[in-house]
């Protein structure tokens, strides 16, 4: 007799545990005497301490968080530009059209990383230093948008 043939005639399907209906798990069926814990369809809230204090808010709340008020760039490497033609301007709305950022997004970031071999027109809200100088190197300029 194997393993596998006794698992697939007797143990395979586990009727499950029907509790309160007397045995073993009978009575308060696990849930305790009373309160809205015992009751059906009761669900505690996130953090509920029954009426004490919740840990989060007995914790101090201190200082300036900047994540509210930070600006989130589309960035854009020197690399990616060599799609575009010599001689053309790129801007967001030619960015999006090659699928190098989202379309109507958040503002767009120009970095340095990679080179640039053609003379480009880039106008973007920001630019890393390296990116400046790279671009005006290879004869192209910069206009940032503000």
């Amino acid at each position: 007799m194997k393993l596998e043939d006794i698992l697939s005639k007797v143990g395979k399907n586990k009727s499950r545990k029907r509790v309160g209906r007397g045995g073993c798990r009978g009575n308060t069926s696990g849930r305790g005497n009373k309160g809205a814990g015992q009751r059906s369809g009761s669900k505690s809230l996130f953090g509920y301490e029954g009426g004490q204090n919740p840990a989060l808010a007995r914790l101090p709340k201190r200082g300036f968080n900047n994540a509210n008020f930070r600006t989130e760039y589309q960035i854009v490497n020197l690399a990616a530009l060599d799609v575009f033609n010599d001689g053309d301007q790129v801007d967001a709305e030619t960015l999006a059209a090659k699928s190098l950022i989202r379309a109507g997004g958040a503002p767009v970031k120009v970095l340095g990383d990679g080179e640039i071999s053609k003379k480009l027109t880039v106008v973007a809200d920001a630019f890393s230093k390296s990116a400046v100088e790279k671009i005006e190197a290879a004869g192209g300029s910069v206009q940032r948008v503000s």
